[in-house]
């Protein structure tokens, strides 16, 4: 497959809102980039230095996926992340005047809607790629929770499968959703798909002083018979959410992927550790070339 080209926007584009954990009202910026650039994040409410989104940056949270550098950290990083990997951006600062992104309405579309009217542009420098020529597997069927990432034909591009189930007794029905990711099939089939939590969960959240200014108009909150005061957008709108999840935490590997990922009830933890796996599987294919060079 030839590389395709690191592409970055062509203008600045704002998006504004408040963010679901702080309740802070957030402006989040996306800014074009130089090649090379990858994706970077500086908070502007404090002394920043721009923060890589690479794993090596993240910081241990539960539900969502943060980044640290230099002692400042930008949380719930995954749907920004996941806006600019579905459309094949690969070059852009993010600046936003808080400790998290807007929430909005637990989608990442107003992110990939806001980058597309901006324009994208190819910067004609290639783009680094990854193909996974060697199964790896994090989590364990013992757990009952896994990523498998495999290889399939160098020019089948990259696919991500994602299992939900919760078992029987959960209001969240078994769901299953698998898209080969390019940035027409995402913005059509994915970025829409909305953060899903159970209304059990919110209180707890709350409790912490997590969410205070969400409804359940902002995102889907199931209770015992279902959604509570809104309404899906697809009988498999959570499972594509996770899917799309999973987009953003795998761009944390900072190039492109060529194989299919697929991942049954897997969290933001899980999704790095698999990145670390393949950056530890392609680091051993490389070595006894490296050796023989030298």
């Amino acid at each position: 497959m030839t590389p395709r080209s690191q592409r970055t926007i062509s203008r600045a584009a704002e998006v504004t809102g408040f963010g679901f954990l702080t309740g802070a009202d957030v402006r989040l910026t996306f800014h074009p980039a130089a090649a090379n650039h990858g994706i970077a994040f500086l908070r502007t409410d404090c002394d920043s230095a721009p923060i890589p989104a690479r794993v090596e940056h993240v910081a241990p949270r539960q539900r969502r996926t943060a980044l640290s550098y230099r002692g400042v950290t930008v949380e719930l990083v995954e749907h920004v992340l996941a806006a600019l990997a579905g459309l094949q951006i690969h070059n852009c600062l993010v600046t936003l005047n808080a400790p998290e992104p807007p929430g909005l309405d637990g989608s990442c579309r107003p992110f990939a809607e806001a980058l597309w009217d901006a324009g994208i542009v190819d910067q004609g420098v290639p783009r680094e790629a990854m193909t996974i020529h060697h199964a790896v597997r994090a989590g364990s069927l013992e757990q009952r929770q896994w990523v498998d990432a495999m290889p399939v034909g160098a020019d089948a591009g990259f696919t991500v499968e994602y299992t939900l189930d919760y078992g029987p007794q959960s209001p969240i029905q078994r769901q299953s959703a698998r898209y080969l990711v390019t940035p027409e099939i995402f913005l059509r089939e994915i970025c829409w798909a909305r953060t899903f939590i159970l209304e059990s969960e919110v209180a707890a959240l709350r409790s912490q002083g997590y969410g205070q200014r969400v409804t359940a108009g902002d995102l889907l909150i199931f209770g015992a018979r279902g959604v509570i005061d809104n309404a899906l957008r697809a009988d498999d709108e959570c499972a594509r959410h996770k899917l799309l999840d999973c987009i953003g935490d795998l761009a944390l590997i900072g190039c492109d992927l060529r194989g299919t990922v697929s991942a049954f009830r897997s969290g933001h933890q899980l999704n790095a550790e698999t990145v670390r796996q393949l950056q530890q599987s392609h680091a051993a294919q490389l070595a006894p070339v490296a050796r023989r060079a030298a």
